[in-house]
């Protein structure tokens, strides 16, 4: 970039010396009168015999007509229009940009070229006058570079991100950019990179032709091209030599059925302004999808459509968008003119010094001069907002036009589909972008929609938008070349090459897609150890091979350089440890509940024996007798209710309720101790002093690893067990041994494996091993690609169709047999049953037996205050004698006389309170009885 700005000076340095040699205008003027403008000088620069030039001169000449003959702007003031000629030429159109820019010109229209934009902007950077570009959409041509250049089209920084929204659209990762190797094409196609990038695509080729290449060397171009494996290809080159990309296209069969093909607006600007549409140039876009600038439909549109034919000077039937935006321009300019003469504003212009050095040397600049109000000038533009030709004429902080949108066309058959819009406002539609400005933006995925696109070859199904190179290289599939758990992938003398459940896997997946995939395996390793898989992902992230096809473990760095596909089987990382099998004792019986257990069951099954005896002492003659009786039957009936068998009867309600309720936990209680001594006696109890990765991280143990597993740098990097732990073990007999041999006599405590060699392994030796703890990481295996590899995509899709017709299950039973060892050791502590199962149950019974407790103890109290207030009423009346009438003697209650009551029968009780309570209502009547007779 830096040697093309070291360039532009010296081309510019030399046109001024070539140019002032013919070119002396008054020397001797240093600051010109100011006065009332009756003319000012327009510039316009442009090709005149061009795509676009043809279209724009007509366009500005009746503006420049439109805008003298309304009274309404500009008053007295007329615009003198003075075109220059850039004739396709870099070094010409500098020069003539040069001879322009010394007219005195208050500003400039153009140029078309992006090439002489960049040299003319340094220009009138230094001359203060804005330059006004209908035609010039180099993305580079930014504000804060060249303050003056105003574009009045829209950049192709936007057409760019427009095509890589096609591209997302469409679900393609991949594009071939095909453009001129101008400013113009070289940095347009820089942007679409970036665009890309965004949306997890890229291009990948860029194929770049000098302008004016010859048809050979395009045919040649396009030959390296289809050597490639996308099959999307985007076209920005100039209209003027675009459809030679298609003519070699067509000859070399690249318009058929799978081709994409996306120009940009230079299609439709040679399209929109040809009379008519030759049945052989249509033959050869057909199915080309191309992006044309946006203009709404607007009355000021269709008058200008309807006065076209009438216009001077043109050589087209018809026009393009261009001819929109180079109109617009003259009416910007001359609204911004009419401002800046009715604010009080004069045009003036004054030599620069700089100019003036080179006098009488053989670079003589004097002719260029300075236009004093150009920012003022400048400042009116930028702020303009008027609706054009071409829509709303309005800037942004940029200096770009707001709302840019572009059409986008799909050419087939005779004419031109519109197959919907794109704007940076909600990106993809079918409704028209003025329509959608009126509600909140939604660029979401969902929100994307076009019509139906006819493609190359007259198909209406999308095209896949890649193929496989056609250079005759078979898909270069490294596999790696196992020690241990042939099973999985190993060497095989038959035609592939290799053999085992990962490969069977591939090739059923191969199989359902829809396009052949020749492919050959490569046996990666050295055979005599396993090889190292991170090596394996790093070399096909380097392009040394296609793929990896193996048991590869999808982890998150290797996710970072390649892509993988849907895992095929799940995996994670487990512990092996060495085991002893626990032998029946005696004791086996005691082994089901915890001694706490034990314990609180013992103490509640006396606890609800004496509750139950305290509630049924009182009426029921089971549970009365001599206290060694009763103490018997507390002990008999708790106990019996383990098994059902008391032979007691209750007949209290409180009783019944602490008895049913009990029964109910005895019930659990009893079901639960079968079921855990069942279990004791009939399974195999495993026991290991590692019980999980927790403790082995603990501990200082040796832990074994398989050679080149992913597991070795797992350990040291995220669980930071130091490297002089780990073992690296190659075969399964080291397996064995180091199990074996344990820690204390140069083997290791436990083995660390992904599962499934885990299951292979434990089936392999028999089960005198045992994993301990759960999986402690998660992930799977998959197919490794480059990345953005389509085939990852597909295969993927393949490998779900797999898994859901089972095949993917068969293809396993074949090469893995099931294990049906068990995969986890079983704790005899964590088989225990302990309080925290049963002590929900324990609590809702002591809650029972608390309840039942208290109402039994309120309606005994009850009961005996009634007892002991009539007892004590009666004794007072029997024994107060007649010759001491004031002095009382109350007999004293004691706890004896508590207990005694207690210990009544409840029928008892209800006998004594029944008597007592008659005998009361009779003393009454016999008083009154006495009085009536004492009275004379």
């Amino acid at each position: 970039m830096e040697f093309h700005v070291h360039m532009r000076i010296t081309l510019l340095v030399l046109i001024f010396c070539v140019w002032v040699s013919t070119e002396v205008i008054g020397m001797n003027k240093n600051v010109s009168a100011p006065s009332i403008q009756r003319v000012v000088n327009i510039g316009a620069l442009f090709t005149f015999n061009s795509t676009i030039g043809r279209s724009a001169k007509p366009a500005l000449l009746a503006a420049i007509d439109d805008v003298n003959s309304d009274s309404t702007i500009l008053n007295d003031t007329k615009m003198n229009l003075i075109l220059q000629d850039t004739d396709c030429n870099g070094f010409l159109g500098t020069i003539e940009a040069i001879q322009l820019m010394g007219k005195e010109v208050v500003a400039a229209i153009g140029p078309q070229s992006s090439g002489i934009a960049h040299v003319v902007s340094h220009v009138v950077n230094e001359l203060h006058v804005p330059l006004l570009s209908f035609g010039a959409t180099d993305p580079t041509l930014s504000a804060l570079q060249y303050p003056y250049f105003l574009r009045t089209t829209t950049s192709d920084h936007f057409q760019m991100y427009a095509i890589a929204d096609l591209v997302l659209y469409f679900g393609w990762r991949e594009v071939v950019a095909i453009f001129v190797d101008d400013d113009y094409g070289r940095n347009g196609i820089s942007v679409l990179g970036d665009a890309l990038a965004k949306k997890r695509a890229k291009i990948s080729y860029k194929a770049a032709f000098t302008p004016g290449a010859s048809a050979s060397d395009i045919n040649s171009l396009l030959v390296e091209v289809n050597m490639m494996e996308s099959r999307v290809f985007v076209v920005h080159v100039n209209p003027d030599s675009g459809l030679a990309i298609f003519s070699s296209a067509k000859s070399l069969g690249m318009m058929n059925t799978g081709y994409v093909w996306i120009a940009t607006d230079w299609l439709p600007s040679l399209l929109d302004s040809s009379a008519t549409i030759g049945h052989d140039r249509m033959d050869l876009i057909q199915g080309v999808i191309a992006l044309r600038h946006h203009t709404p439909d607007s009355d000021m549109k269709t008058n200008f459509t309807s006065r076209w034919k009438n216009l001077k000077n043109i050589e087209t039937p018809n026009f393009n968008s261009y001819a929109l935006y180079a109109y617009d321009s003259v009416w910007l300019l001359a609204r911004a003119l009419d401002i800046f003469f009715n604010e009080g504003g004069t045009v003036t212009f004054s030599d620069d010094p700089r100019m003036q050095d080179t006098n009488g040397s053989s670079l003589n600049l004097t002719s260029l001069r300075i236009f004093h109000q150009g920012s003022k000038l400048l400042q009116i533009l930028a702020a303009m907002n008027f609706t054009g030709l071409s829509g709303q004429i309005q800037f942004d902080t940029e200096k770009n036009l707001i709302h840019p949108a572009f059409d986008v066309i799909n050419i087939g058959g005779t004419g031109l589909r519109n197959l919907g819009y794109w704007s940076n406002y909600t990106g993809l539609s079918i409704a028209a972008p003025e329509i959608l400005y009126t509600k909140p933006p939604n660029t979401s995925t969902n929100n994307q929609h076009l019509y139906g696109v006819i493609w190359p070859g007259g198909t209406t199904t999308k095209p896949r938008g890649w193929v496989f190179p056609d250079n005759g290289r078979p898909l270069q599939i490294a596999v790696p070349y196992r020690v241990t758990y042939a099973e999985f992938v190993s060497k095989d003398k038959g035609p592939l090459g290799a053999k085992g459940y990962c490969i069977d896997v591939f090739e059923a997946a191969i199989q359902l897609l829809p396009y052949p995939v020749s492919h050959q395996y490569i046996l990666y390793g050295d055979g005599r150890r396993n090889p190292s898989f991170s090596n394996l992902v790093n070399d096909v992230s380097q392009n040394k091979y296609d793929a990896a096809v193996g048991d590869v473990t999808i982890t998150t760095n290797r996710t970072r350089i390649v892509d993988f596909t849907q895992p095929y089987m799940e995996s994670g990382l487990v512990v092996v440890v060495p085991v002893k099998e626990i032998k029946s004792t005696p004791w086996a019986f005691l082994k089901p509940f915890t001694w706490q257990m034990w314990c609180l069951t013992g103490l509640f099954f006396l606890f609800v024996g004496s509750v139950v005896w305290i509630l049924e002492h009182r009426m029921n003659p089971e549970f009365r007798g001599p206290p060694r009786q009763q103490l018997v039957t507390v002990f008999w009936f708790s106990f019996s209710t383990m098994f059902f068998s008391h032979k007691e009867n209750t007949v209290s309600t409180l009783g019944r309720l602490v008895l049913i309720l009990w029964l109910f936990v005895v019930l659990i209680i009893n079901s639960s101790y079968t079921a855990s001594l069942t279990s004791i006696l009939t399974v195999q109890q495993l026991t290991s002093r590692i019980q999980g990765i927790d403790s082995l991280i603990s501990s200082y143990d040796p832990i074994g690893i398989q050679d080149g597993s992913f597991a070795y740098n797992y350990l040291i990097d995220e669980l930071n067990i130091a490297e002089s732990r780990l073992r690296i073990l190659k075969t399964q007999d080291d397996y064995i041994n180091a199990l074996e041999l344990g820690p204390n006599r140069g083997g290791v405590a436990a083995i660390v494996d992904e599962l499934p060699y885990v299951e292979l392994f434990l089936f392999n030796t028999k089960c005198i091993f045992s994993i301990v703890g759960p999986e402690f990481t998660k992930s799977g295996w998959g197919f490794a690609f480059q990345r953005d590899s389509p085939l990852a995509v597909d295969l993927s899709t393949a490998i779900l169709q797999l898994s859901e017709n089972g095949e993917l299950q068969r293809i396993h039973d074949k090469w893995v047999s099931g294990n049906e060892c068990s995969v986890q050791a079983k704790h005899l502590d964590e088989s225990r049953l302990s309080l925290k199962s049963f002590w929900g149950l324990f609590l809702i019974c002591g809650i029972a037996c608390s309840i039942a407790l208290i109402v039994f103890f309120f309606r005994v109290c009850w009961q005996y205050s009634r007892y002991s207030g009539d007892s004590e009423q009666q004794d007072i009346e029997e024994a107060e004698p007649t010759t001491r009438p004031s002095r009382r003697i109350l007999p004293s209650t004691s706890f004896k006389n508590l207990i005694d009551f207690v210990d009544k029968k409840e029928v008892e009780i209800k006998e004594i309170l029944r008597r007592k309570n008659s005998d009361l209502k009779r003393q009454p009547s016999q008083v009154s009885d006495g009085q009536s007779d004492s009275l004379p």
